[in-house]
């Protein structure tokens, strides 16, 4: 069972490295949409917010912009669901590999 578990784990990898490959402009953050009147909801505007290396940052963005921007951080958030179970197969493909070695 643990070698058949190594190799999926290995064709999973493999997938999702195939799939950061294809992934296209990336960016973090979450875009919002502000209103300069609040209370009469005019005077709307968007805003991204992100924080990158410990800062925070808010950038506006134009309207004709802002369709490209979700795309980029609906991009960045599959990236890092992407990085992150691959790190989990990672540590699993190590201790399986470790086991195995430990049994013959």
């Amino acid at each position: 069972m643990t070698e058949k578990r190594l190799l999926q784990i290995e064709r999973r990898i493999e997938a999702i490295k195939a799939r950061l490959a294809a992934i296209d402009e990336m960016r973090p953050g979450s875009l919002t949409r502000q209103f300069k009147d609040p209370e009469n909801r005019k005077g709307a505007y968007y805003q991204l917010s992100y924080t990158r290396e410990m800062r925070s940052r808010t950038e506006y963005v134009a309207s004709d912009a802002v369709r490209d921007i979700r795309r980029q951080i609906a991009n960045y958030k599959r990236f890092k669901e992407l990085t992150a179970e691959w790190v989990d197969l990672g540590i699993e493909h190590s201790r399986l590999k470790i086991k195995l070695a430990r049994q013959t």
